[in-house]
């Protein structure tokens, strides 16, 4: 467990927790186990993948181990483009999450609101971008995601940074705290007739400010993206075929229910006894 000593040391904290440094990233043992299958996937550039941005769509999510994950990956080679960033297929990705003094994004996403809101700074590490990003949950089950380029990955919220979020978040919901921060690695597969995105996050770290932080390993996060719900890809067929079903996950939610005792945490008592029982958590 490490400890989180304040808000303003975020930052250095969760890239030191993932050995993270802006001139070497050290690969894991899953990263390394990954490269052989990845190196066969055909690549393809981000100017390339802007063809299936799906900033309005529907995703699904689904957890795996990284045994099964490479097994998918010899499955579907030939049905998917793989992302490359500078010669790198496993990209790595740093947030930070904000939320309301009494976590109202948190409990909403608890209680099942259907039309709810995430908001986060992340850093695409590779691409040497950082975002201020709001993730809307509407009550069609649509996810539509606004974003603005920033200067860095800090906790503490520009002038210009709040502008904008009073612009696209709800009255009353603009006093906002810096309460959580995620690192993970990140492979993008791009359909070949480009209709789907998917994400696989692995190597994924939770950290808490001001509390603990703890480590998933041997865990995988498919989320599959696409403009129709009902839309029968390749890989949601493999994952079908291999009894792998969609979840409810969301990083944040499942982080700090991991990590904070004292949150409400009723609702996601399912996935985390699945995930103290099927992988390993430190």
């Amino acid at each position: 467990m490490y400890l989180w000593m304040n808000s303003l040391s975020c930052t250095t904290t969760l890239r030191r927790l993932m050995n993270y440094d802006h001139e070497i990233l050290t690969q894991t043992a899953d990263d390394v186990s990954f490269a052989d299958v990845l190196s066969e996937f055909e690549a393809i550039s981000l100017d390339e993948m802007d063809q299936v941005k799906l900033m309005n769509r529907f995703d699904s999510k689904f957890c795996l181990t990284s045994e099964e994950l490479n097994s998918i990956f010899e499955e579907i080679k030939n049905d998917y483009f793989v992302l490359e960033v500078e010669g790198i297929r496993s990209q790595q990705y740093n947030s930070i999450y904000y939320d309301t003094p009494d976590d109202q994004f948190y409990i909403s996403h608890h209680n099942g609101r259907a039309n709810r809101m995430k908001l986060r700074k992340r850093e695409y590490t590779d691409s040497d971008i950082v975002f201020l990003e709001i993730k809307h949950k509407t009550n069609k089950g649509k996810t539509r995601k606004t974003r603005m380029e920033v200067n860095g990955l800090e906790p503490e919220l520009s002038r210009a940074e709040k502008e904008y979020l009073k612009q696209h978040l709800p009255a009353g919901e603009t006093e906002l705290k810096a309460k959580f921060g995620t690192s993970f690695r990140r492979i993008t597969l791009v359909s070949r007739n480009f209709d789907e995105r998917c994400t696989i996050d692995t190597d994924l770290c939770f950290n808490s400010f001001g509390t603990s932080s703890s480590k998933c390993k041997d865990f995988a996060i498919i989320e599959l993206k696409r403009d129709g719900q009902k839309s029968q890809t390749k890989l949601a067929t493999v994952l079908k075929q291999r009894g792998i079903y969609q979840q409810n996950f969301s990083k944040y939610c499942i982080g700090r229910a991991m990590n904070e005792a004292d949150l409400k945490r009723n609702q996601f008592k399912g996935t985390l006894m699945k995930m103290e029982k099927q992988f390993a958590l430190v």
